[in-house]
């Protein structure tokens, strides 16, 4: 073991879940302990890309759903269920939008009781920026190869059809 994994608190945790005679599932208490580690590493460094923008991921995720989609409006409800999170977070990320004029509220032209949420100028502005800063500083600039990225995506997308998220074929 390199002087780098001996002072790995991870790898520190395995040693602990072996003495403890936990040895079936150390190496899934590894596998999670990283990939939680790892989100907070990502999401420490979009955030510093981000917040020049005043923008969360979350915020961002609703831009470019907006702008990707066919008409750049949405209902608040089916934004959610895309980026799967709890309607109070998408609302949250929706007022917050608003308030700093990327997205508008708009009655649904099919439905009279429904809103839309619509990407305005200023937010395809925003999210064009956003989007070329966190491209340039984080999405080109993976620790891995392509090949390693691809292959991690595979096995990311293989636990998450064994825990029910990815829904039948």
């Amino acid at each position: 073991m390199s002087d780098r994994r001996r002072d790995d608190p991870i790898e520190l945790a395995i040693a602990n879940w072996r003495r403890a005679g936990w040895d079936a599932a150390a190496s899934g208490m590894a596998a999670v302990t990283s990939v939680m580690r790892v989100q907070q590493l990502m999401m420490r460094r979009i955030d510093d890309v981000l917040d020049p923008f005043d923008l969360t991921f979350a915020r961002y995720e609703v831009l470019m759903l907006l702008g990707f989609s066919r008409t750049g409006a949405l209902p608040p409800g089916k934004a959610g269920e895309r980026l799967q999170v709890h309607p109070a977070s998408i609302t949250n990320a929706i007022n917050r939008l608003e308030r700093d004029g990327l997205v508008a509220r708009r009655d649904n032209p099919r439905d009279g009781r429904s809103v839309l949420v619509e990407i305005t100028d200023a937010g395809r502005q925003v999210a064009a920026a956003a989007s070329d800063a966190l491209n340039e500083d984080v999405f080109e600039e993976m620790p891995l190869p392509d090949e390693a990225l691809d292959v991690l995506f595979g096995i990311l997308c293989s636990l998450r059809a064994g825990w029910g998220d990815l829904g039948p074929n």
